[in-house]
């Protein structure tokens, strides 16, 4: 068995990737899905056709490959994380669209828990900000906006799932019904200190018991896959939220280590040890990972500090697809350096509301500081701008919050490979910018994962020794490039300032 076969579900499209013992990827295939938007802030997906991109792709890549499942380790699987699915366990059909973590419908709801003085409680017992971004409130509106919802809840006909769980369902025939910690701790069910559902937090959201997946380890043989998918069985035994798949990808594996990923939209995970870190600044404590307990330190749980921007990619998608400013989406490296700066230009993509670490649900995109000389270039380089400044927004909460000062950031998605953001990178953090050779790295955590449960790794050791950087990106440090990212920050700040509590219900 020569090969971990990796399943990376993504907020926009499906893939798979196939991974060698020298953690190279050997084939990748993807598959883009339907994004919905049936009102102003609403995001929806069709859970049905996640499954078939995600199915298509998966034996898209074995035929790419030339490789038979028998010739397969293990699969890993990785997701879009708090998107929330309720499906009749009975017939495997949801009962209605999946709605996306981007969706920004119940932040009403929030807004009236908060007034309830609900926030610090849920914060101590989830590490998570009360923001309609995660799970329950998701849960809580399918309940009681679906027609019988609730009924067939309480009758222990429904199931819920995020993605991941969602897959597993699909892939095992409805034999099995789990979900792991990374996972389940973005649901704001989770409680972090006691590794279960928090029975309070549900009552409180009046969500029943029965509807969620039993937690497991997000390394270790879970399930099997069904053998007609593709034609023998395969072990699930690798588990975890995109996020934290990327952050073991990147072999952050001791405290203070840290990684961004450029995806759909930015989150950047500081692992924190095997305690979890309570934020004064508005980040969220997530579980990172948990294995087996053994001696190798990333086995036992571990917690990291996350800082979520929600428009990275997306912003860029914007610009192709709304604006239609560029024609693909690597069009805009060429175009942003085509104008040496954004002529005090300032994009703030809250097209779905602020995430770290200004938590404003009602915030709204906002372009200023246009004149009759700006153009499409200054823009284009404004939105790359924007990403850098959102990262250093959560670089400097991280580090106040965790007492260590980050001496470098590691990097990976899609992103990533754009050297001119890279760079803006640098000079807006102050530290160097290491992008990994293996831009992959959300798949190859989950690969890592799996493959670690079914001894085709060693241990972190091995993986530790795998890693190895594409390119650094260093800042610019003169006292007048100090000075530029002073000032161009501080005006970042007074654009936001703008984009704030702009959408009223």
């Amino acid at each position: 068995m020569k090969y971990i076969l990796a399943l990376d579900q993504g907020t926009t499209s499906s893939r798979a990737v196939l991974f060698n013992r020298d953690a190279k990827p050997v084939a990748v295939a993807q598959q883009e899905f339907t994004q919905y938007f049936p009102k102003p802030g609403w995001v929806e997906h069709d859970a049905l056709e996640i499954w078939q991109t995600q199915k298509n792709v998966m034996q898209e890549v074995l035929q790419k490959a030339g490789v038979a499942a028998s010739q397969i380790k293990g699969m890993g699987i990785t997701n879009q994380r708090e998107t929330s699915v309720l499906w009749d366990r009975r017939t495997g059909l949801p009962i209605a669209p999946a709605i996306v973590w981007q969706d920004r419908r119940t932040a009403g709801f929030c807004d009236k828990l908060k007034a309830q003085g609900a926030a610090t409680g849920i914060q101590q017992k989830t590490g998570l900000v009360l923001d309609a971004y995660f799970s329950a409130t998701k849960i809580a509106w399918l309940l009681d906006h679906v027609a019988s919802a609730r009924r067939l809840a309480e009758q222990g006909h429904l199931a819920f799932g995020t993605i991941d769980t969602w897959l597993i369902w699909q892939l095992t025939g409805g034999r099995v019904h789990v979900t792991d910690p990374s996972n389940a701790s973005r649901t704001m069910l989770f409680n972090l200190h006691t590794q279960a559902w928090d029975a309070s937090l549900l009552q409180q959201f009046n969500i029943p018991f029965s509807i969620l997946p039993q937690v497991v380890p997000s390394s270790g043989v879970l399930a099997e896959t069904d053998a007609h998918l593709l034609g023998a069985s395969i072990p699930i035994a690798g588990l975890a939220g995109d996020q934290q798949a990327a952050t073991f990808g990147q072999a952050c594996f001791s405290p203070g280590m840290a990684k961004n990923t450029y995806g759909t939209g930015c989150f950047m995970l500081m692992n924190t040890g095997h305690v979890p870190v309570q934020s004064q600044h508005q980040l969220l404590t997530t579980v990172a990972w948990q294995g087996p307990q053994n001696a190798d330190a990333w086995r036992s749980t571990a917690y990291a500090l996350e800082g979520s921007v929600f428009m990275a990619g997306a912003t860029v998608q914007w610009l192709r697809d709304g604006l239609q400013i560029i024609q693909k989406a690597s069009d805009i490296e060429a175009l942003a350096a085509s104008v040496p700066d954004t002529g005090d230009v300032y994009l703030v993509p809250a097209f779905a509301g602020l995430g770290a670490p200004d938590w404003d649900g009602q915030a709204r995109g906002t372009l200023v500081g246009m004149t009759r000389g700006t153009t499409r270039a200054h823009i284009a380089r404004a939105a790359l701008e924007a990403m850098a400044w959102q990262v250093a927004d959560i670089f400097s909460a991280m580090s106040k919050d965790s007492g260590l000062a980050l001496t470098e950031l590691r990097v990976d998605g899609g992103a990533s490979r754009n050297n001119l953001l890279m760079q803006m990178q640098a000079d807006a953090l102050g530290v160097p910018v290491v992008r990994s050779s293996v831009t992959e790295t959300t798949a190859l955590g989950v690969a890592y994962l799996a493959g670690l449960a079914t001894g085709f790794w060693s241990g972190a050791d091995e993986i530790s020794a795998q890693w190895s950087q594409d390119r650094k990106f260093a800042p610019k440090t003169s006292s007048r490039a100090t000075q530029a990212r002073q000032a161009g920050y501080a005006r970042w700040r007074e654009a936001v300032a703008r984009a704030r509590s702009w959408a009223k219900d």
